[in-house]
């Protein structure tokens, strides 16, 4: 059966990537500033988002009903039969919530829906092993129970921001302990649990000992094994490239992506932050 993959921008994959995919589909999420409305990545900038983030109303939305309705019609019009569609976290988004509605009314699809749990890279790597998969002609239960592993078991993500004034705005604080933070200046790190929300994973004095603290907890998670590394930043990326090369020193680093945040993410974390997602990569990979 002839399959492609759905995702959501908030997995944040490179566009040359995306481009190179001719079964992969991503659709956009919504950046709404006042009254007007734009398509995450296609129709403005992070840097664009960071610069009016104090003084307007910028706030995220679900994907356009007319997006969702127009790719599964390009998707059976380019003789898919089936499609595997992997969102953000639903513990953090109403998307996966929104493709499910749309996903009822669709009847001509063999559709499998899959809630990442996460967001950003570690979403990200969940569609690239699905990609493969799908690829080598992978069984569609197998496909599943390997994205499981990967998201439950061979993958971590980590980041740290410089204030947590955004995720409070956006209602994205999920976990997260520090009310206080601010003030005394206490920076979390923050990872997304099992069931998909954030949840504080360490806190340290200053964003400095944040990303030591960060660096610490990869090396107790992956060790000496060998993994896929990505430095997500918001708008330094001379800094992510700095905090890659001292990673490499540190694991076992098969490939390095530095990759700017992407402005539907970046809106709840502001212009100061920096994550570290990792995928174990196995033998056979």
């Amino acid at each position: 059966m002839k399959t492609a993959i759905l995702t959501d921008s908030g997995c944040n994959l490179p566009k040359a990537y995306i481009e190179k995919q001719k079964n992969l589909f991503v659709i956009p999420l919504i950046i709404n500033i006042g009254d007007e409305s734009f398509r995450d990545q296609l129709e403005i900038t992070s840097q664009e988002i960071y610069k009016d983030l104090d003084e307007k109303n910028i706030k995220t939305s679900l994907p356009k009903t007319g997006d969702l309705h127009d790719i599964f019609e390009k998707v059976k019009k380019e003789g898919y039969e089936a499609l595997l569609v992997i969102n953000i976290s639903s513990g953090l988004s109403g998307t996966f919530n929104a493709f499910r509605i749309e996903i009822e009314q669709e009847k001509d699809l063999a559709i499998t829906h899959y809630d990442t749990k996460t967001l950003g890279a570690q979403q990200g790597y969940i569609v690239r092993e699905a990609v493969d998969l799908v690829n080598k002609g992978v069984e569609t239960k197998k496909i599943i129970e390997a994205l499981d592993e990967l998201r439950y078991k061979d993958s971590k993500a980590y980041y740290t921001i410089a204030t947590l004034k955004y995720l409070r705005r956006g209602g994205r604080i999920g976990k997260v302990e520090g009310t206080i933070g601010d003030l005394l200046h206490i920076k979390p790190v923050i990872t997304v649990n099992d069931e998909g929300v954030y949840v504080t994973a360490s806190k340290a004095l200053g964003i400095k000992r944040s990303l030591l603290n960060m660096k610490n907890i990869l090396i107790e998670d992956f060790g000496s094994d060998l993994i896929d590394l990505t430095v997500h930043y918001a708008s330094d990326k001379e800094k992510a490239q700095e905090l890659g090369e001292i990673l490499k020193r540190s694991l076992s680093v098969r490939n390095l992506e530095l990759s700017e945040l992407t402005p539907v993410l970046g809106i709840h974390t502001g212009p100061e932050m920096f994550a570290y997602v990792a995928r174990r990569v196995k033998k056979s990979s």
